[in-house]
């Protein structure tokens, strides 16, 4: 019996991220095929006119047929009554009411659904773009007190008027003078666009979506203040930051977990936000299975995006790509995860465990081998190779990191890579890929730390640098800090931790290498114990902090001397307006 033609077929997905199925009694089949492209597009527009470009994913063998599998985006409800909705989790929850090549078909894309949402986007489009700055709609964050109280700051608003010319320019310090305290606050500090875009997406989906169910796959940014208001007003957690699934009553999952996970109650009619860091291909697939709209409400930021592009890049070129953060951070994962389609990857958490990968080089391929496994476990794309994957190598990083940590890691590699394979040969692939471009530091996060930097350079007493406790950009702006203010520096979260003048509760981040802690711990520390004199304090705050509790942590210092010595806060922004009026 001679070969049967290949065929071709569509699976078109909706909005809720369903495929079109053909429902003929108690089956459901495949709805668009044909013996060749042309064909199976024909039969798909009859019922589905509006859909985006085929994309090819795999050939497989399904039912006696050899088939190439298309999927697509189409909107709108069919034309045709046999073609119906359903999710992928509903139509393999039941086998026996599937055609023998669906099923074969929806099981081997099973590693593909990732993609579905992002069907109709082009590789250079983003997910989410930055908004201008007349678009923006802070008022939907601020329509109640205690809202205002969290996100306001007149002293805050003034500061950034005087100083702060361009997002991406940093320009002088800003000094404020209460009398006996006076304050040095760089000229950016707290939010950055990417956590604006994703509290305002967050606050419009709960305002426009009454009475429905909305979720976030986890923590929206690394700031309790800002998860705990949106919860407050009905948003709910799928996950903690560490990926560990919640119960319905909020409990994260423990190995004998009593209670239905959240995730197991999610419907085709649930709103699940995807945070600023980014989400998972495994997370996204879950989303997809059960129907659940997922580009719609994706408020990746798009700084983090763009390392995504670039790693694409350097695995399209034939590099490995070497990714510098930290493996249990949210950003970190989903970088892994979208890399791990077009490269070999490995994470890396800073210098030492790059020389620790260097090493690997002058090693036997065995022994750098099981070296490598047991360095790296956990931290390296399946089937790595340190004899192959070694050879070219790409950085990118998590964006919340310290630029020049990562620029002294591309070139250490440069140099030990020049050490064992010589310089690049003229008109090869340079061992070390992207040249001297830092396309993937994020410039936000820069900014911040560049801003910081030209503040400690004046004289000063403390600095408080102000952010959530498992922050990662905050700490490395008190990294800066302690380097020039050692023991005088204080990681906080809010005015809280600011006790009284003998004592301030400090966080200690998690940031050794290796098998050091991932939690961060709090300690109590000194302030001006017996000393009432006269201090000039240096306030910043992380890329998560909102403006209402900076100028809390103000109020809050301002109180540690008699009401009567300090100048009112109206005189102090009055000086500030005129200062901004005059420049």
């Amino acid at each position: 019996m001679p070969d049967l033609p290949r065929l071709c077929a569509i699976l078109a997905f909706d909005g809720h991220n369903r495929p079109a199925v053909r429902k003929l009694g108690s089956k459901h089949g495949l709805p668009f095929t044909g013996t060749d492209e042309a064909m199976a597009v024909q039969r798909l527009e009859s019922a589905l006119p509006e859909h985006s470009a085929l994309t090819e994913i795999l050939s497989l063998e399904a039912g006696g047929r050899a088939y190439r599998v298309f999927f697509c985006r189409a909107t709108g409800e069919s034309r045709d009554a046999e073609v119906v909705r359903r999710s992928v989790a509903e139509l393999l929850a039941q086998p026996d009411a599937l055609a023998p090549s669906l099923q074969a078909i929806l099981v081997a894309c099973e590693s593909e659904l990732a993609r579905v949402p992002y069907l109709h986007l082009s590789e250079s489009d983003f997910i989410y773009k930055f908004r201008p700055e007349r678009e923006r709609n802070q008022a939907i964050y601020l329509r109640d007190e205690g809202s205002r109280r969290l996100y306001q700051s007149v002293l805050c608003a003034a500061i950034k008027e005087l100083s702060r010319q361009n997002e991406r320019s940093v320009g002088a310090p800003v000094g404020l003078d209460f009398g006996p305290v006076s304050y040095v606050i760089p000229s950016h500090f707290g939010f950055c666009l990417g956590v604006r875009n994703a509290i305002e997406r967050a606050y419009e989906t709960i305002a426009e979506n009454p009475g429905q169910r909305v979720f976030m796959l986890s923590e929206l940014i690394h700031n309790p203040f800002v998860n705990d208001d949106l919860a407050r007003r009905g948003l709910r957690y799928l996950q903690t930051d560490k990926g560990v699934p919640l119960t319905e009553s909020g409990i994260p999952v423990t190995a004998n977990p009593s209670g239905r996970l959240l995730w197991d109650l999610l419907t085709s009619d649930d709103i699940v936000i995807i945070p600023a860091f980014g989400a998972t291909d495994a997370d996204k697939a879950r989303l997809v299975r059960r129907g659940v709209a997922v580009w719609e409400h994706d408020a990746t930021c798009m700084l983090v995006e763009k390392v995504w592009k670039a790693a694409r890049t350097y695995g399209r070129e034939g590099y490995t790509v070497i990714i510098h953060g930290k493996s249990e951070h949210e950003e970190t994962k989903a970088t892994f995860s979208n890399t791990r389609r077009h490269a070999p990857a490995v994470i890396v958490r800073d210098l030492a465990e790059t020389r620790a990968l260097a090493e690997l080089l002058d090693l036997p391929p065995a022994e750098a081998q099981a070296q490598f496994e047991r360095v790296f476990r956990e931290r390296y794309t399946p089937g790595f190779l340190v004899e192959c994957d070694l050879q070219r190598v790409a950085v990118v990083n998590q964006t919340t990191l310290l630029m020049n940590e990562t620029r002294g890691i591309i070139q250490f590699l440069r140099e030990s890579f020049a050490r064992r394979y010589g310089p690049d040969l003229a008109g090869a692939l340079p061992r070390i890929g992207g040249g001297t471009r830092n396309d993937t530091l994020c410039y936000a996060t820069q900014v911040n730390q560049d801003a910081l930097a030209r503040a400690l350079e004046l004289p000063l007493d403390a600095a408080f640098v102000v952010g959530g406790t498992n922050s990662s950009n905050t700490y490395q702006l008190y990294r800066l800090c302690e380097q020039r203010l050692p023991g005088r520096t204080f990681f906080i979260q809010s005015e809280a931790n600011i006790r009284s003048r003998e004592a301030v509760e400090h966080t200690v981040f998690p940031a050794a290498s290796g098998a050091g802690p991932r939690e961060s711990r709090r300690e109590m520390r000194a302030l001006w114990p017996s000393d009432g004199g006269p201090k000039r304090v240096l306030i910043t705050g992380g890329a998560s902090c909102p403006d209402g509790v900076i100028q809390q942590v103000i109020d809050r210092i301002n109180g540690l001397w008699p009401a009567a010595q300090l100048r009112p806060i109206e005189t102090v922004l009055a000086e500030l307006r005129a200062r901004a009026v005059a420049d």
